[in-house]
């Protein structure tokens, strides 16, 4: 016995209603990314600084070893699931506030030391900001950082970060863009200090978080 026509609408309508959800939920629901920051994932000591750079990016203070530094931190990024927005949620331990200089998202492999991605403050302000030892930000496109000059990157480098995906190298410059570099565990925390301006004072590799 065949269904008649409208009914057989009316059935696929009532499913198709069951299964919907409100678009507004996009900006309120999120997917989760953190990572937990040590020196020990820096991929060397500040004594190795290339001598090309020691100038421009050379250590104010005297650094430590890796082992013996007692900085550690958290961070957080909560992309809305419409991907407009994302959320960034800093906390950190054993770093004086006065002595940090830069912090970053970078994007590069765990051990690899890749290009910015998003600019989380530069010195004078983050001694304010991370004052307390933690940071909320929000971010949206505007905030993503395209690298104009492509001179020395290498083409090993993830998808978007840049990468050489046929014969023209393309970069993320979208919200969307950096949850998928997250996805793929390509994304790091970089917090740079006067004593550990080059390879950065702590780095935390960012990973799905457990739930």
């Amino acid at each position: 016995m065949h269904m008649p026509k409208r009914l057989a609408l009316t059935v696929a309508l009532l499913a198709l209603s069951a299964h919907a959800k409100e678009p507004a939920l996009g900006a309120s629901t999120f997917t989760v990314y953190e990572a937990f920051m040590s020196p020990q994932q820096q991929p060397g000591e500040e004594s190795e600084t290339p001598k090309i750079l020691e100038k421009s990016l050379g250590a104010t203070a005297p650094s430590t070893p890796r082992e013996q530094r007692k900085s550690r931190g958290w961070g957080q990024i909560r992309f809305a699931k419409d991907l407009s927005r994302a959320y960034i949620d800093v906390q950190i331990d054993g770093v004086n506030p006065a002595d940090i200089i830069m912090f970053h998202i970078h994007c590069g492999p765990p051990g690899v030391l890749g290009p910015i991605v998003v600019n989380l403050g530069e010195s004078g302000n983050l001694s304010t900001t991370l004052a307390s030892g933690k940071m909320s930000v929000e971010i949206s496109n505007k905030d993503i950082v395209y690298i104009k000059d492509m001179k020395g990157m290498k083409s090993g480098l993830p998808e978007s970060c840049p990468a050489e995906l046929g014969f023209l190298p393309t970069q993320t410059k979208t919200i969307a863009g950096l949850e998928w570099l997250a996805r793929k565990g390509v994304l790091y925390f970089n917090l740079h200090t006067k004593a550990h301006t080059y390879y950065g004072e702590m780095r935390g590799q960012v990973f799905a978080a457990q739930q």
